[in-house]
């Protein structure tokens, strides 16, 4: 389901929860409300896409300590505690590397580390790189990015790597709608999608067992620290996350740093100029318009102070992780756009792929993807320009906000 931009561009309540108060600026801007909640209101409440109200931190020091501290947990099983949304979620396996706390997460995630390393990721970039050219070059001038390219070039690669049929794509497509882009599916509809998700899952991991290779599949279940390994919970949960993390929300970030780097042509021209600053730019629309979904919550489990102001135990918080990549304590003159903001002083400090012990573990996939597929576009599709006006692009309605459809031309 969709909803129309109104006459100024701006798309509907983002699907994070946040309300009607704290809809996004116009064209997928940040919502205007997080400067005022920055000055005033830096842990006031935002009401989720359940309806429950929790404390939102917008600063971005608070975003990162409240994500690095060890009084920060991801439990949030514990009957009566503020929900993200209605019915099942992510929040509700405790199974999911998100979802565990030291010591059962650090013993998770050492296992798994050397599986995403950049070491272990940067061998896919050439092959991640022919896939975004044969897309491209299987489109005609005009074409829609969004279902022509954005959403088809991470689902060829997670396909690829986990070693699945590309004729499982629509498959995919179907259960990710409805986990993770319908914010307004009942819960029976999004308790069997994820049921039917976890269950393919397991039918993959146990396929792979049977047939061993070099998927990545494969290499997470040979993957292990001293004698311990990923039990079979943990390894189908981890295909579960791969799939949806790994397809859904890279292909928001392609659609919304198309969009955004076709609304600054002048930045456009200076990629197809000099390709080898896409690495760069992709770090900047990482920043501006990352991540194309919330943080997940948060339950402190005793009193703890902020800089921004005072927790006590048992309130569950949601770290806004795009409001804290706009703060201007951080980021100067964070509102505009510049693919070379901290070219001569990297890395980008942005928190798009969280922070502490939770940062996302495949953000090197997701880099590499994100850079290949911009780099194509700007080699072969030089001339890429919206065939609409940016203020009439339809955005989904979700818990992922990207544009519905994304018409472009590439004729000269």
């Amino acid at each position: 389901m969709t909803t129309e931009p109104d006459s100024n561009g701006t798309p509907p309540d983002d699907g994070q929860g946040s309300g009607p108060d704290i809809a996004p600026g116009p064209l997928a801007t940040p919502p205007p409300e997080f400067a005022r909640r920055r000055q005033s209101g830096p842990l006031e409440p935002a009401t989720m896409p359940s309806g429950d109200r929790v404390p939102m931190a917008v600063r971005y020091d608070d975003v990162r300590a409240l994500l690095a501290s060890p009084t920060s947990s991801r439990n949030l099983r514990l009957p009566g505690l503020p929900r993200f949304v209605s019915g099942v979620g992510i929040d509700d396996d405790p199974d999911a590397l998100i979802n565990q706390d030291p010591p059962e997460h650090t013993r998770y995630r050492r296992i798994m580390q050397g599986t995403f390393t950049p070491r272990q990721i940067e061998p896919w970039r050439p092959r991640i790189a022919r896939i975004a050219q044969d897309l491209l070059d299987g489109l005609g001038d005009d074409f829609d990015v969004v279902q022509g390219y954005a959403l088809r070039l991470p689902a060829n690669v997670i396909c690829a790597m986990l070693g699945v049929p590309m004729d499982h794509y629509e498959q995919f497509v179907r259960w990710t709608d409805m986990f993770l882009t319908t914010s307004t599916a009942t819960e029976q509809a999004r308790y069997e999608s994820y049921t039917d998700f976890m269950a393919y899952a397991a039918e993959l991991v146990a396929q792979h067992r049977l047939s061993p290779g070099e998927d990545l599949i494969d290499l997470l279940i040979r993957a292990r620290d001293a004698d311990d390994r990923l039990s079979e919970g943990e390894l189908v949960n981890t295909v579960f996350s791969l799939i949806t993390a790994g397809y859904e929300t890279t292909a928001s970030m392609i659609a919304r740093g198309v969009f955004r780097l076709l609304l600054h042509r002048g930045q456009w021209d200076e990629l197809v100029a000099d390709p080898a600053l896409t690495a760069t730019a992709v770090e900047e629309i990482l920043r501006f318009d990352g991540p194309p979904a919330s943080a997940f919550m948060r339950r402190i489990t005793e009193d703890t102070e902020l800089p921004g102001g005072s927790l006590s135990a048992g309130t569950v918080v949601m770290p806004n992780l795009n409001a804290a990549n706009h703060d201007p304590q951080a980021f100067p003159e964070p509102g505009r756009f510049d693919i070379h903001r901290f070219t001569d002083h990297p890395p980008n400090p942005h928190v798009a792929f969280g922070y502490g012990p939770h940062r996302c573990l495949a953000a090197s996939l997701a880099r590499v993807e994100l850079t290949e597929a911009i780099r194509a576009l700007v080699i072969r599709r030089p001339a890429l320009r919206l065939t609409t006006a940016p203020e009439s692009v339809a955005w989904t309605d979700g818990l992922v906000l990207r544009p519905v459809a994304l018409h472009v031309t590439s004729a000269g």
